[in-house]
């Protein structure tokens, strides 16, 4: 990921909508996302990332 995170898109936990740069406070927003369409796709990219990394913490215990 490279660039402005002012200058990318964020996903809006609350609304359920991309915003591009910061628009909503910190806790309601994920991200920085590089294009739109990733930003449409954030939940699906937090549960993959949240299941791998248990898999992860599982396999190191």
């Amino acid at each position: 990921m490279s660039g402005d995170p002012s200058k990318q898109y964020w996903y809006n936990i609350n609304t359920g909508e991309v915003e591009f740069g910061y628009v909503s406070p910190a806790p309601e927003r994920v991200g920085p996302f590089e294009t739109k369409l990733e930003a449409e796709h954030a939940l699906e990219t937090l549960r993959a990332n949240s299941a791998k990394w248990a898999e992860e913490d599982a396999a190191n215990d």
